[in-house]
């Protein structure tokens, strides 16, 4: 079982596939997470990734298919499958991934589009706060921590990240809608997308994806 999320950075792919993954037994893989693994690394790699990070633009498809194809084609057995978040993000990485799959004699089940304005990324994404020690998420107004400016989870001073200042972002939207976007043109022609608004509340994202997803295991399953 494999199902990919999209959706523009700031959408609420990270919390809504923690979330999915839980309840359908899917092993969730953020782009996002390995490529800060790899960031904090300190090889040559690593630097590179910072570099293009910051500069709000996307990382090469060469580097992060070599990274996500192994996480794909190495299941642990305790999952029924692979929720992808934030790959692939370009025609080519899911060109690439669909023939890696094939080959294994698998393929992607289901895709499900977060559709958010920009103007609301912009605003998510500038109050964002995250905690450099084990990843969580944050928002000023939308979902503070319990006290300010701690992690809730150890207590580590939270911060922005260099890529989530307001200019950024917009150069990250304007890279997501040159490179990103269209995948949803190309999913919907292989019959696999369904698409949810991503600015309502919280809850009601979930409980739609969770309906799409199960609807996704039943179809594969039957």
């Amino acid at each position: 079982m494999n199902i990919v999320l999209l959706g523009p950075p700031g959408a609420g792919k990270g919390t809504q596939a923690q979330r999915l993954g839980r309840a359908l037994q899917l092993q969730h893989l953020s782009s996002g997470d390995v490529l800060r693994a790899e960031r904090a690394s300190g090889t040559e790699l690593g630097r590179q990734v910072a570099a293009i990070m910051d500069a709000g633009a996307l990382v090469p498809d060469p580097v992060i298919v070599e990274v996500m194809l192994a996480r794909v084609l190495s299941l642990p057995e305790e999952f029924k499958g692979v929720l992808l978040d934030g790959f692939p993000r370009t025609l080519g990485q899911a060109r690439s991934l669909d023939e890696a799959l094939e080959k294994a004699g698998r393929k992607i089940d289901g895709v499900v589009l977060l559709k958010v304005p920009d103007e609301v990324i912009v605003e998510r994404i500038s109050g964002r706060l995250s905690c450099p020690q084990c990843g969580a998420i944050y928002h000023e107004k939308v979902q503070p921590p319990r006290v300010a400016g701690k992690c809730d989870r150890d207590g580590a001073a939270l911060v922005h990240r260099p890529d989530d200042r307001p200019e950024v972002v917009r150069e990250r939207l304007a890279a997501y809608h040159q490179q990103t976007a269209p995948l949803a043109d190309y999913y919907r022609g292989r019959g696999v997308l369904a698409e949810v608004p991503g600015d309502q509340p919280i809850e009601k994202v979930e409980e739609q994806l969770l309906a799409i997803g199960q609807s996704i295991i039943k179809k594969a399953s039957s």
